[in-house]
């Protein structure tokens, strides 16, 4: 690892993935690990400029390093996923998504909703879950162990805030984590 040059974290529905790049730039080297574990690797490439596409998670989401020369032997390396920066793409994903971190029985839980799709994941994996209308708007039910838990939907009533979704474990509410 006496090349890795880039390393970010991408927080995506199954966890966040840690993606190291190395880029060796007398060899032309380029090789791209995804949570530790090598995806890519090119040995002596005499473009030292381009790109390097991807995918990561469970859902193998798109992602792409572009390689650019800024000056002389300088270089500048930039995560894309989906298409987007990844600073454009976790914004974006703030909108789209709610998570929220539990520890509950010496266990720690990462919940994802997706609200595109009202998919649950939980550390990783995608629940199955079951959806249900309530007077003042839906239930989607899930098991955690022995937990009975469910994201409740409800209108804020006001057009900008839009749909309010609230995790309930156990008939206990869980704040949502900033993501």
């Amino acid at each position: 690892m006496a090349d890795l040059v880039a390393v970010w974290d991408v927080a995506l529905s199954d966890g966040v993935h840690k993606i190291e790049f190395e880029h060796g730039t007398t060899s032309g080297k380029r090789v791209v690990y995804v949570d530790g574990k090598e995806e890519i690797r090119k040995d002596w490439m005499f473009k030292l400029v381009g790109r390097e596409t991807f995918y990561v998670g469970a859902a193998k989401t798109k992602a792409t390093i572009n390689i650019d020369a800024i000056s002389g032997f300088a270089y500048e390396y930039t995560l894309e996923i989906n298409g987007k920066s990844l600073k454009k793409y976790m914004e974006n994903r703030s909108k789209t998504t709610n998570t929220w971190i539990l520890h509950m029985d010496g266990e720690n839980f990462r919940i994802v909703l997706e609200k595109d799709t009202m998919d649950v994941w939980c550390n990783g994996k995608k629940l199955e879950t079951a959806g249900e209308f309530v007077d003042d708007g839906t239930e989607t039910h899930f098991s955690l162990g022995n937990h009975d838990c469910y994201i409740k939907a409800v209108s804020s009533g006001k057009r900008k805030e839009g749909i309010i979704h609230t995790l309930i474990v156990d008939n206990r509410e869980i704040p949502e984590i900033a993501s």
